[in-house]
């Protein structure tokens, strides 16, 4: 048999065995509005998803790799704010063959929709497990949380699916708008509920303090609880708000939105920051959440539990007090500011006698032929606190199957802040663009801004100053 047909009969005999697996093993059937009890022993449900995880890991890892450039290329002396991590350089979504960027842009959106000459990783991105769904934490954030609390955040199931030199530094540094003369206020280390009292104690206050330990306690979880449907082989005390939100920014976990069903319509929701909050008015990537206390019992209700009140309530949802409780969260995530940006005045432009000429060409670009602050406005921090919806589906036929996620418009999305953007790869709602690279060929395209070259390197450098 040659070489490459062997290769595809033992794709599909792989896909096959997933599909088999899938159907003995996934809790939530793609069309069900409920989440259904188990119906098999735990024992048989945990042995099928191990036998099938090797077949869905490889699954997402080849779409990835015909989507992307994973390598390891940083940009020279840039870091994050950390300074632990460098920030990652060039376009990393692969082009279809004989197409330019420059030969895309100047393409009408329906000749792109109708030719698919939109390159996939434009197009939205799968959770490794669409049927499954769920939360999925990066390695490091479980080594330590495993090292540090002796909790368990690995899922027998699924694996996080990108490599970790495209996700945020870890762990990211603290910036609080009350002690700005303090710097990073982690000491370089993550805060668990073992050790915040010890870094935070005499710097913020008793109300900001027992918010604080609310954001790292655990509670139940779909995944990670007590019950036989679980996704973590021993019993598990949940996870916390922290642990997506590591150190009040993001460490890259992912899941799904919890308000869209049928299951396989879901989009994949990577975890945003919860840096520069207090000067933000939407809060959720896809979800108009006015205010930090609508967001803090918006996650502990819906988010924890996949939207499904039912299940929540016999895996033990924890339901805060909105009076005290979510009061005090609110209290402590209300004053986790942006990473410094020295090279920005005041009103949050550049300051000509600080910046390169390419970083002022770059504002220049932003401000102007870009389009870019028209949403992400510098005097109202990079935001313009509203839901645009992009209408992406003009370049793409809407309905494809990915993994076994069903690709729907996406609608509207929150303007996200673009301050300290350099620290939160990967890029849009679902984390579909890697780069900043990335995100300026996307928005050059959908926009149709007609960008050259030299702009859209300006962009990238101004990008990197916020």
């Amino acid at each position: 048999m040659p070489m490459k047909t062997a290769i595809g009969f033992a794709t599909v005999i792989a896909a096959a065995l997933a599909s088999a697996f899938a159907a003995t093993s996934d809790p939530l059937p793609p069309d069900s509005t409920y989440r259904p009890l188990p119906t098999q022993p735990f024992s048989k449900v945990k042995e099928n998803d191990e036998a099938q995880k090797p077949a869905v890991m490889e699954r997402q890892r080849a779409l990835l790799e015909q989507r992307y450039d994973l390598a390891n290329r940083p940009v020279a002396g840039v870091m994050m704010s950390g300074g632990r991590k460098a920030v990652q350089q060039g376009v990393r979504v692969r082009l279809p063959e004989g197409v330019t960027w420059d030969s895309l842009a100047g393409k009408e959106p329906n000749e792109i929709r109708e030719k698919n000459l939109l390159p996939k990783g434009f197009i939205p991105l799968p959770h490794v497990k669409q049927a499954t769904g769920g939360q999925v934490f990066p390695d490091d954030q479980i080594r330590k949380i495993a090292d540090d609390e002796q909790r368990d955040l690995r899922r027998f199931d699924v694996d996080f699916d990108l490599p970790g030199h495209l996700t945020p530094e870890f762990p990211p540094p603290i910036f609080l708008t009350t002690h700005p003369e303090l710097g990073d206020v982690s000491r370089g280390d993550l805060l668990t509920i073992r050790n915040f009292y010890e870094y935070l104690n005499g710097i913020i206050t008793p109300v900001q303090m027992e918010g604080l330990r609310l954001l790292l306690t655990p509670f139940p979880q779909e995944e990670f609880n007590q019950t036989e449907d679980r996704k973590v082989a021993q019993p598990s005390l949940g996870v916390t708000c922290l642990d997506c939100h590591a150190n009040f920014h993001t460490n890259a976990a992912f899941h799904l939105t919890p308000d869209v069903r049928p299951q396989a319509e879901r989009f994949r929701l990577d975890t945003t920051s919860l840096r520069g909050m207090y000067n933000q008015q939407i809060h959720g990537s896809k979800r108009s959440l006015r205010s930090i206390e609508d967001f803090t019992q918006f996650e502990q209700h819906t988010a924890y539990f996949n939207g499904d009140h039912v299940s929540a309530a016999r895996k033990g949802m924890h339901l805060p007090d909105r009076a005290n409780q979510v009061a005090m969260m609110a209290q402590m995530q209300n004053i986790i500011d942006f990473p410094p940006a020295p090279k920005l005045d005041p009103s949050g432009r550049l300051d000509p006698k600080k910046a390169t000429e390419q970083e002022l060409r770059g504002e220049q670009v932003f401000m102007g032929k870009g389009r870019c602050a028209e949403c992400h406005i510098p005097a109202t921090s990079f935001t313009d606190n509203n839901m645009h919806d992009l209408k992406l589906e003009r370049f793409y036929k809407a309905g494809q199957t990915i993994n076994g996620m069903v690709a729907i418009p996406d609608g509207p999305i929150k303007t996200f802040t673009l301050r300290g953007i350099k620290d939160s790869p990967p890029y849009l709602h679902d984390g579909r663009l890697l780069t900043l690279a990335d995100t300026v060929e996307f928005f050059n395209l959908i926009l149709g801004t007609k960008l050259n070259q030299q702009d859209k390197d300006a962009l990238v450098a101004y990008l990197l100053t916020l």
